[in-house]
């Protein structure tokens, strides 16, 4: 409880700056940290970040979440951590880990553990890129109905069902072969496989390890995309930084057409984290496992509780690469229609298909040695160099392509892994814009007519199942992802290829 004294100057002691984007969080901020904590941020988002610490230090402590500093901080105290705890720019306060926050564990040290509030509770949240070879041009004359037939198509919203009719046993499919069953039953082609992470299917998920209360709470869900910052987006190419690595994307000039899919694993997702934590916090007893933060509830990677989140949470993963592919499978028959075409002649190839909320065991080397680590990626991107084995052919020469949903209405960016990124953030990104104003604040602050009048301003159509929760998303809201995005580049952990804008968007 000694922490409760420190007052902000004692607080911002511990925190270096290594550069102009990278601060380091020295041993001690929190106690029994077994590594050191670093952050990235440029110069309006250390802003953010110090205002959230300063808040706190001055209230003492009460309410809402821990600054996110001291989640980072309270990351690096957990057994088994190697390397550092990092905060990517768009980090902001979560449950147990920040979001935006990435940590490694040494799967060969028996005390090493697993967390869920590492993944969270939207497991394999994640993005997916659908290329066209239309052009803004061919969109503009017909774009008020496509929005409205997108809408009429994809089921949206918080509790939506599905329009891809799912029986118990096929969701016990669903869960264990991914996208395996999508391209099986038809809703996904052969190559959307190859460009997906993990190939859309991990092989560890075990479906008898999701208990029945997610499975009911996912069956009707299947192909939905849910609420609060999840939807759908047509795009254009506005901006291209990289030809080269734009050109092995499919994407070859600006005004290009693209759909941005973001959705995760629904109710189901929520539930197997939920059961975990309950599990969790009796394995900590029995163990004797100590974290600064109640909320960081773990289990060792070995133990009984610990395997059986990892196969359920696989499981949760394959479930939202099924909903992603139903929901491309609706975009594809809704743009071929609106085109009297097929999705094969409008060229709509997946250009990658992104997680931002998994953990998985990744080959690093960590202090010159080649090590197996369970990497947690909570609001953060698996960012592959060039030639890295687990990456598709068609990406070997650019690095893995890396997806970056903007906000409602703001741009979104396309990046691409890197070496110095692999070497220094176990090959971790990004994610997102981040909040800066909490949910609650954000409908006190906005009013939904105002956000959706500023929308239709610019040009953009939009279809919202529930307007109220728009003020929640507005891009007030958030922090800025150019920011985001640009102090990536900068720090060398990713490099933009190229940035697109809304011209439609589809909400829950």
């Amino acid at each position: 409880k000694k922490k409760m004294s420190r007052t902000y100057e004692d607080e911002c002691s511990y925190l270096e700056r290594l550069s102009s984007c990278s601060y380091r969080i020295k041993k001690g901020f929190v106690p029994n940290m077994r590594v050191e904590g670093v952050f990235f941020a440029n110069s309006h988002l250390q802003k953010l970040i110090f205002d959230e610490l300063h808040h706190y230090a001055s209230n003492k402590g009460v309410g809402g979440f821990l600054p996110a500093v001291q989640q980072i901080a309270n990351v690096a105290a957990l057994p088994g951590i190697v390397g550092r705890s990092i905060g990517l720019p768009d980090v902001h306060s979560g449950y147990g880990f920040a979001i935006g926050n990435m940590a490694a564990f040494d799967i060969s040290d028996p005390e090493s553990i697993v967390s869920p509030g590492g993944v969270g509770f939207d497991i394999n949240c994640g993005v997916r890129l659908v290329r066209t070879n239309l052009f803004e041009k061919d969109i503009k004359p017909i774009q008020e109905q496509i929005t409205q037939s997108l809408f009429d198509h994809i089921p949206v919203g918080v509790g939506t069902k599905g329009m891809i009719p799912l029986n118990a046993k096929d969701l016990e499919e669903a869960l264990e072969m991914g996208m395996d069953w999508s391209l099986r039953e038809g809703y996904a082609w052969a190559e959307d496989k190859e460009h997906c992470e993990e190939y859309g299917r991990m092989l560890q998920a075990d479906p008898t390890k999701v208990s029945m209360r997610s499975k009911k709470r996912g069956l009707p869900q299947l192909g939905t995309l849910g609420s609060g910052n999840h939807y759908a987006e047509i795009q254009v190419v506005d901006e291209i930084y990289n030809e080269m690595a734009a050109a092995k994307m499919g994407i070859e000039e600006k005004g290009q057409v693209c759909i941005m899919i973001h959705s995760g694993s629904r109710g189901l997702g929520h539930q197997v984290a939920t059961d975990a934590l309950v599990e969790m916090e009796k394995a900590m007893i029995r163990d004797k496992i100590h974290v600064n933060d109640r909320q960081l509830a773990c289990a060792r990677i070995s133990s009984k509780e610990g395997q059986n989140y990892l196969k359920a949470m696989a499981a949760a993963a394959n479930y939202a690469w099924v909903n992603r592919s139903s929901m491309t499978f609706l975009t594809r028959q809704t743009f071929a229609k609106a085109f009297s075409t097929t999705p094969d002649d409008l060229d709509m190839h997946v250009i990658y298909d992104v997680s931002h909320n998994i953990a998985k065991v990744e080959e690093h080397m960590v202090d010159g040695k080649q090590k197996s680590l369970l990497v947690h990626r909570k609001g953060s991107t698996r960012a592959f160099p060039p030639h890295h084995p687990l990456i598709p052919v068609d990406y070997q020469l650019t690095g893995q392509p890396v997806l970056i949903g903007g906000t409602m209405g703001t741009c979104s960016y396309v990046l691409t892994g890197t070496d110095q990124g692999f070497q220094e953030t176990f090959g971790s990104t990004c994610h997102g814009a981040g909040r800066a104003l909490s949910r609650a604040k954000s409908r006190r602050n906005l009013g939904y007519e105002d956000v959706l009048a500023a929308l239709a301003e610019q040009g953009i159509s939009i279809r919202v199942a529930s307007p109220k929760l728009v003020m929640e998303e507005a891009p007030e809201s958030y922090k800025n992802v150019t920011d985001v995005v640009d102090t990536c580049h900068e720090v060398g952990i990713s490099k933009k290829t190229f940035k697109l804008r809304p011209i439609a968007v589809i909400k829950g």
